[in-house]
């Protein structure tokens, strides 16, 4: 081939600086495992049988108003050829793992209490984890809420994530797999920092390895969605300690001065942060979560509650739609509709995006042509191995 350049001399210089930041700014990762839910309980309320309490809970909703395929596929508007499989799912995730992510929370869910008394359920929460990790029902991911530095007493916060950590490890003879603490209201960049900073000293004290304790922002602000958009190197900053970003709706909502019944995960402006998320995160390896749906039933009749779970079926529905695969569940009727939903997103395409991959495999290697473009056939093959792991 003739070209016209006689070197690239000097037109390259520094680009292997440049490709190593590349691929330490955005290592885009395979896709791994993730929760597709978190399950948030106050740290007053958390026992060892906590798992145990939903599971009873959420089986005898599906088993009094659920209890064959049709009745499941009327309430949720499921493809009648879904049924089945959708139901015989949900019945077994709530019989071997109603929970895959628990977080303790000592924060909005908790309140203000006097000193003594959230020592006192820090260590509480801490002995009902080591208790659950003993007798094998410790959920895959766990960990706590802390206060927010926001609130002016980083300290609080600090204390409540030390005594707990300190207990857990002294209970169960070190850290269970699958910790990560949330950390709420992040006002101001350098909140970040300084939480990453005490976690760094808390693996030295503790005697954990480096990078063992990560952590969840919560992005439940104008300002924190400003500050995505303006930090490009945000993530590289906190040296790999921030594992997720997770939305917080009705904080965020209400900074806006939206009324309260448009306090809503599917309003626009909540469709606009999660999008500078997605933007500002892409390719760095960090999760992404949807917020709640912070309603229970107004009663236990069969009407109340079906009008509870579709409108918590909708908001999973539009955040699966939307590329969020995890949310938050406040109540255990919530995980009815969240595996009835999550399963029928993944097992309604399942099988056409195979067709579309095997399709495109066998095109490009008979001709050289592309019934998909290879981003859409790289998504196409996430998606696929997204929906084996949420329905295994």
């Amino acid at each position: 081939m003739e070209t016209t350049l006689t070197g690239l001399d000097g037109l390259l210089d520094g680009f292997a600086e440049t490709h190593r930041e590349q691929q330490e700014r955005f290592p885009a990762p395979e896709p791994a495992w993730q929760p597709v839910h978190t399950v948030y309980v106050p740290a007053d309320r958390v026992t060892s049988a906590v798992v145990g309490e939903w599971r009873h809970e959420a089986t005898e909703l599906l088993h009094r108003l659920y209890f064959t395929p049709a009745e499941l596929a009327a309430a949720f508007g499921l493809d009648p050829l879904l049924a089945a499989p959708v139901h015989d799912r949900v019945r077994r995730k709530l019989g071997v793992e109603p929970i895959e992510d628990l977080r303790i929370d000592f924060e909005d869910g908790y309140g203000a209490r006097p000193s003594e008394e959230e020592d006192r359920h820090a260590e509480s929460a801490a002995a009902a984890v080591a208790a659950m990790h003993a007798d094998g029902t410790l959920p895959r991911r766990w960990g706590l809420r802390v206060k927010s530095f926001a609130d002016g007493d980083p300290r609080r916060s600090i204390r409540t994530l030390d005594g707990f950590l300190t207990e857990v490890m002294r209970r169960s003879g070190g850290l269970p797999a699958g910790f990560v603490v949330t950390f709420p209201k992040v006002l101001m960049e350098d909140y970040l920092r300084q939480f990453a900073r005490c976690l760094e000293a808390l693996e030295s004290t503790l005697r954990l390895d480096a990078g063992t304790l990560r952590f969840e922002m919560q992005v439940e602000a104008p300002q924190t969605v400003l500050m995505l958009q303006r930090s490009p190197d945000l993530v590289a900053s906190l040296g790999g300690r921030l594992a997720a970003a997770h939305f917080g709706v009705f904080d965020y909502t209400a900074s806006l001065g939206l009324p309260p019944g448009e306090q809503r995960l599917d309003h626009p402006a909540c469709d606009h942060a999660r999008h500078v998320m997605q933007t500002a995160l892409a390719g760095t390896g960090v999760e992404l979560s949807d917020g709640s749906l912070a309603a229970a039933p107004a009663s236990e009749s069969a009407d109340d509650v079906q009008a509870l779970l579709q409108r918590h079926s909708q908001t999973v529905s539009h955040s699966l739609s939307n590329g969020f695969y995890q949310g938050w569940d406040m109540h255990p009727s919530h995980l009815v509709s969240r595996f009835t939903t999550v399963y029928a997103f993944h097992l309604e395409c399942y099988e056409r995006y195979l067709e579309r991959v095997r399709a495109w495999e066998e095109r490009r290697a008979a001709s050289g042509g592309l019934l998909d473009e290879p981003a859409t056939v790289k998504t196409l093959i996430a998606a696929i191995a997204r929906a084996d792991r949420a329905l295994c």
